[in-house]
C-alpha cells in the first residue's frame, strides 16, 4: 500500500475515533498486565466481568499473592484455561514484588521474563500504559493488515515488523487500537461488514462483501 494511501487510511480511522484505547477495564499499569495476561483466547468482556469483581478486593501484586492460586481462581474461573492463569499471575506477582517493587516494569525485556507475559501482551502495556508506539498484533490486527494489503505477513512478528514500518509516525501510538477494534466490528472473519467500511476503497481485499443491490 502506498504511503499516501496509508496517511489517508489512519487519517480515516482517526476521525472516526480520535482517542482509541483498549476495552479492557483497568486503572493502573498493574491491572492491565493482569486483564491482558487473562484475555489470551478469552473476550475482553468476559475478561472484564471477571475484574470487576477481582480488581476491588486485589488489584496489587501483595494483593493477589495474599489471595493465592485458589483464592484468585474463584474470582476467574468463568475464563478459559484459568488454572494456568491464575499460576502465571501469581508467580508475575511474586516476581514484580521480589525484583520491581511491586511495580509493573517499563521496559520489553522485564515485562516478557514475567510468567504468561509474551511479545504480544508486553507490547499492549507498553502501548496502553506507558505511551510506547508499540503494535500488538492479535488475530484482529492479523487478519487486517493481511486483506487491506496495509503490512501483509505469514507470521504474528513479520505482521509486526511490517507495521512498525508501514503505519505513518503520527499514528504509530495509537494505531494498535485502530486496527484491532476496526477488525473486531467492521473487518470481521466470517463476513467483514465491506459496505459500512470507511477504508473500503483504499483496501485490497479481493472478496469484499456487497452492499445494497451488489455493490
Amino acid at each position: 500500500m502506498k504511503l499516501a494511501d496509508r496517511q489517508e487510511l489512519f487519517s480515516r480511522l482517526a476521525e472516526l475515533n480520535p482517542k482509541p484505547t483498549t476495552e479492557l477495564e483497568y486503572s493502573t499499569p498493574f491491572e492491565l498486565l493482569v486483564a491482558v495476561t487473562l484475555s489470551a483466547q478469552a473476550t475482553d468482556v468476559g475478561v472484564n466481568k471477571a475484574t470487576r469483581r477481582l480488581f476491588p478486593v486485589a488489584n496489587t501484586p501483595q494483593a493477589i499473592l495474599a489471595l493465592g492460586e485458589e483464592g484468585l481462581k474463584s474470582y476467574i474461573s468463568t475464563i478459559g484455561l484459568y488454572n494456568a492463569k491464575a499460576a502465571n499471575v501469581v508467580a508475575a506477582c511474586r516476581i514484580l514484588v521480589e525484583k520491581h517493587g511491586g511495580e509493573v516494569p517499563r521496559d520489553r525485556e522485564s515485562l516478557e521474563a514475567l510468567p504468561g507475559v509474551g511479545r504480544k501482551t508486553a507490547n499492549v502495556v507498553l502501548n496502553t500504559a506507558f505511551g510506547e508506539p508499540t503494535i500488538a498484533v492479535d488475530t484482529h490486527i492479523f487478519r487486517v493488515a493481511n486483506r487491506t494489503g496495509l503490512a501483509p505477513g505469514k507470521t504474528v512478528r513479520a505482521v509486526e515488523d511490517k507495521l512498525m514500518k508501514a503505519v505513518p509516525a503520527q499514528y504509530r501510538l495509537d494505531a494498535h487500537h485502530w486496527l484491532i477494534l476496526h477488525g473486531r466490528y467492521v473487518c470481521k472473519a466470517r463476513k467483514p461488514d465491506c459496505p459500512n467500511c470507511v477504508i473500503r476503497d483504499l483496501c485490497r481485499y479481493r472478496d469484499k462483501t456487497p452492499g445494497p443491490a451488489g455493490r
